[in-house]
């Protein structure tokens, strides 16, 4: 039985395909090793999501006197795994920027150190985004019902250790780790977003934070809110001028309420709330309420 499409001419068309790929446009990944895997990144999370949060995809049964055991067999893990990736990232980039990457396995190594030295720390703060989640949700009835089901701990908890790789300018991995979660929730934060303590995304889905946002202690977001950036420089042909701050610094204490867009580089000030709907473009004093005047409604009597 022949299997080939009818009146198609197969041996032409695959010459037509591959003629496009001769450009090396960025779209293609002919003979190039040095990429990390999505699949290894995706493992690497699941790794530490059982380091900051022991026992929480039931793979393994943790107890207390197996939990020294379990951390330790997994950051040894994660180690390996992660200096694999990191340097596959970083040989990339050479390739790319035409480098030297003699230095790219002791980076490498360095880098996943620096993460894996963060992890108290990434814990302490991760307490701090649940035990916000729990007081800012009425709903809310469990800690452990927050860290199991609520997609902002996966944005955030994801964010945390994805943002550690971003401040050692590790290539395309912490972009990974946080498209990745933007998949499964909806939420989309850019690793470069430098958030403070007791972070809270209440429902979550379409929040959008840029890669210069500043968030500071005690911030609450609700779902549809946007800090993005307002306008880019261009250079004299017409491309963007990447880097620079570009996106809002919220200070502490402030709510952001359902589908808020705050554009550019812009400061709102400690405890002011932010009202549904709204567009701002400009700075925001402190202890400041920013609303939509009120709409006007009309009722209309329904016919029988």
């Amino acid at each position: 039985m022949n299997s080939n499409p009818e009146n198609m001419d197969i041996k032409e068309l695959i010459t037509r395909i591959t003629d496009t790929y001769k450009d090396d446009s960025g779209i293609n990944f002919i003979d190039v090793a040095n990429l990390p895997v999505k699949e290894k990144i995706i493992e690497i999370l699941d790794l530490l999501t059982e380091i900051v949060f022991p026992g929480y995809t039931g793979k393994k049964a943790v107890t207390k006197s197996n939990i020294d055991f379990i951390v330790g067999e997994t950051l040894y893990a994660v180690y390996s795994l992660l200096v694999e990736q990191i340097e596959m990232a970083l040989r990339y980039r050479c390739r790319i920027k035409n480098c030297d990457s003699n230095g790219c396995r002791q980076s490498a190594k360095d880098s996943a150190e620096h993460l894996l030295r963060q992890l108290p720390s990434i814990r302490e703060m991760l307490k701090g985004d649940v035990a916000a989640a729990f007081d800012g949700d009425p709903a809310a009835q469990s800690y452990e019902e927050i860290v199991i089901s609520y997609p902002c701990i996966i944005a955030i908890s994801t964010h945390r250790i994805a943002h550690e790789l971003y401040t050692k300018d590790v290539p395309l991995i912490p972009r990974l780790m946080a498209e990745y979660a933007h998949s499964k929730t909806g939420i989309d934060i850019n690793p470069g977003a430098k958030i403070g303590k007791n972070f809270f995304i209440d429902h979550g889905t379409g929040v959008v934070i840029g890669e210069t946002t500043v968030i500071g202690d005690n911030v609450k977001i609700y779902q549809g809110a946007t800090l993005g950036a307002l306008s880019f420089t261009k250079d004299q042909r017409g491309r963007i001028i990447k880097g620079g701050k570009r996106h809002p610094t919220i200070e502490n204490n402030v709510t952001i309420y359902a589908e808020a867009t705050l554009l550019g580089n812009i400061l709102i000030g400690e405890g002011s709330v932010i009202g549904a709907n709204v567009w701002i473009k400009e700075s925001v004093p402190p202890h400041v309420i920013v609303s939509m005047q009120n709409p006007e409604l009309i009722y209309k009597k329904k016919k029988p």
